[in-house]
C-alpha cells in the first residue's frame, strides 16, 4: 500500500490513519499479502479486492467512523446504491469485506464477522452467451485462408475443444500437452491444476501446429509457451487472444463473442450431449458446483426455445 502524506509532506504512519480499529490500511497490507502468497490469489483478484476494501476504508474516513459496527455496513449498502453502482459491483465489494473480516476474525482481530448474514441485494445471474452446434461448426472453419490460418485454427480449436480460461490459454506450455495420451494441463485459478481431455480434432490441428508452425529454437522449448504470437518466440497476451475471436465473431456475425463465449460453449454442448453437471465442473475448474449450476439455466432455455420451434402446440 502506499503512504499518503501528511501535514508536514511527511508519510502518515498505520497507527494514526483512520480508520484505527481492526480492519485499517496495515490490516488490508496482511490480507492482501494473504491473499498472494497463502491463497495464491491471481493479480486481477488480488486488484479487485483492494479496489473494493480500499472504496469501503475512503467511506469509513469520510463519515468519521473509526471502528464500523454492523449499521454501519447497512449504510454503506445503501450508499454504493445513492452512487449508482450496479447491484453486480455492490455483490462483489461486500463479497470482498465478508472475506476481509474473515481474515480478521482468523487472525484475531475481531470476534465476529458482522457482514456474514448481512442481506445481500438479490442478483440475477445473466445467462451466458452460447453459440449453436451449426454456427460453432462454421467458426471453426473461418480461419481458412487467413494469414495466420493455422495459428488461429489452433486458438480456436483448444477453447472449443478444452473450455480453457484465456488466461489458462496463454500460459499453456509445450510441455502441458500429452498428445498421445489425449489431454492437456491446465493451470487454474489459484494455481490448480486440472486434467483435460483433447478430442481429435483438437489433436490433430495441435500436433501440425506445433510441427509446422512453431520454430521458436529456444533451448527451453518443450517448457515454452504452446501459442507464439507474430512475433515469434513472444507469447500471447490475453488481448491478443481476445481480438482474434472476436475478428472471427464478427466474421460470423454473430457480434462481439469472446474466448469466455467458447468456454459457455463447451460447457452447453457437454450438457446438451448428456455430460453430467459433476463432470462439468470439474473440467472447467470450478471450486463451487453452483457456479456450473448457470449452465443448466442455458439447457433449460434451449430446450424451450426447440420446444416452442417444433411442437405443434409451442
Amino acid at each position: 500500500m502506499k503512504n499518503r502524506k501528511g501535514k508536514q509532506g511527511e508519510p502518515e504512519t498505520d497507527s494514526i490513519r483512520k480508520p484505527t480499529g481492526p480492519g485499517g490500511y496495515a490490516d488490508l497490507d496482511a490480507f492482501i499479502t494473504h491473499l498472494t502468497t497463502e491463497q495464491g490469489a491471481s493479480v486481477h483478484t488480488v486488484e479487485a479486492y483492494s479496489r473494493d476494501i480500499l472504496q469501503f476504508l475512503t467511506f469509513l474516513e469520510e463519515t468519521s467512523i473509526e471502528r464500523p459496527q454492523r449499521t454501519d455496513f447497512e449504510h454503506y449498502l445503501a450508499y454504493l446504491r445513492d452512487k449508482g453502482k450496479k447491484v453486480r459491483s455492490i455483490v462483489r465489494s461486500i463479497s470482498a469485506l465478508r472475506s476481509f473480516y474473515n481474515f480478521l476474525l482468523a487472525d484475531g482481530k475481531v470476534s465476529s464477522n458482522p457482514l456474514i448474514d448481512l442481506e445481500m441485494p438479490k442478483f440475477q445471474v445473466p445467462i451466458p452467451r452460447v453459440l449453436s452446434q451449426e454456427e460453432m461448426k462454421t467458426l471453426l472453419t473461418l480461419p481458412a485462408g487467413q494469414k495466420h490460418a493455422l495459428r488461429d485454427a489452433t486458438i480456436l480449436e483448444l477453447l472449443y475443444a478444452t473450455g480453457l480460461r484465456v488466461s489458462e490459454l496463454v500460459s499453456l506450455k509445450k510441455s502441458d500437452i500429452n498428445l498421445e495420451g489425449g489431454f492437456i494441463i491446465a493451470s487454474g485459478k489459484r494455481s490448480k491444476e486440472r486434467i483435460v481431455p483433447l478430442g481429435t480434432y483438437a489433436r490433430e490441428i495441435i500436433k501440425v501446429y506445433l510441427n509446422e508452425a512453431r520454430t521458436d529454437g529456444s533451448p527451453n522449448h518443450k517448457e515454452g509457451p504452446c501459442l507464439l504470437s507474430k512475433n515469434n518466440g513472444f507469447p500471447f497476451t490475453r488481448q491478443a487472444i481476445w481480438k482474434i475471436v472476436r475478428k472471427y465473431g464478427l466474421a460470423l456475425a454473430k457480434g462481439h463473442i469472446s474466448p469466455h463465449t467458447l468456454r459457455h460453449t463447451f460447457a452447453t454442448h457437454l450438457l446438451e450431449g448428456g455430460a453430467d453437471l459433476r463432470s462439468v465442473q470439474i473440467l472447467l475448474g470450478h471450486e463451487d458446483i453452483s457456479t456450473t449450476q448457470i449452465y443448466t439455466h442455458v439447457d433449460k432455455k434451449r430446450l424451450k426455445e426447440i420446444h416452442k420451434k417444433y411442437h405443434p402446440r409451442g
